[in-house]
């Protein structure tokens, strides 16, 4: 592994030539705990494609070479789900205000170099780049303390959200629907939302 780690922030049509790329990251990472997603490149490449349409989204990644190892997606909240964007037009929030982070992944080899950290950094300037954003936000899986896939030595990334200075919102929540490892079909899992807060 090389320390000589290149990150870059791409958008639009510049993406497709590393959805297969994207896609392998996606399912490897989030085939771990807490995500336990059992996930399709069929699914992946399909997801990816919402973020080569928009041209306000950006992807960020990390190269290592030629090689992808890590990458982080964003996009304005107008252009998300309707699963996503319902808490937040049932809190009297404008959607037309807010910055969605969607995901990090990032190789198990690559963590601790510092990456993740530029993952914020590049999509918050990319946000402010764009203009208008009075949120930045992002969800995460909400698993019980006693998941029976919980590795003993999971620590959850609170800590670190609240570094950058993101905070949980309970009361901004939803469901979002896949198929864990071992699971014969989907289910839905409650998902609870972080925000950041704009000057």
């Amino acid at each position: 592994m090389s320390k000589n780690i290149r990150i870059e922030r791409c958008s639009g049509k510049a993406l497709e030539r590393y959805i297969p790329e994207l896609a392998r990251l996606r399912i490897e990472v989030f085939h771990d705990f807490p995500y336990l997603y059992d996930g399709t490149y069929e699914y992946e490449e399909k997801y990816l494609q919402t973020y080569i349409n928009c041209p306000e989204s950006v992807i960020v990644m990390a190269f290592d070479g030629d090689k992808v190892v890590g990458a982080s997606t964003a996009i304005p909240m107008k252009y998300e789900t309707d699963e996503l964007k319902k808490p937040f037009i049932e809190h009297g929030y404008n959607l037309d205000e807010i910055f969605y982070c969607s995901e990090s992944v990032l190789n198990k080899d690559y963590r601790g170099l510092g990456i993740g950290v530029r993952f914020f950094e590049e999509r918050e300037a990319h946000a402010r780049e764009l203009g208008g954003f009075k949120h930045i936000c992002f969800c995460c899986v909400e698993r019980p303390a006693d998941h029976p896939r919980r590795p003993a030595d999971y620590v959850p990334l609170d800590k670190f959200w609240n570094k950058r200075g993101y905070f949980k919102h309970p009361e901004l929540s939803t469901t979002y629907s896949w198929k864990d490892l071992d699971d014969a079909e989907e289910t839905p899992k409650p998902m609870t939302f972080w925000l950041k807060h704009e000057s």
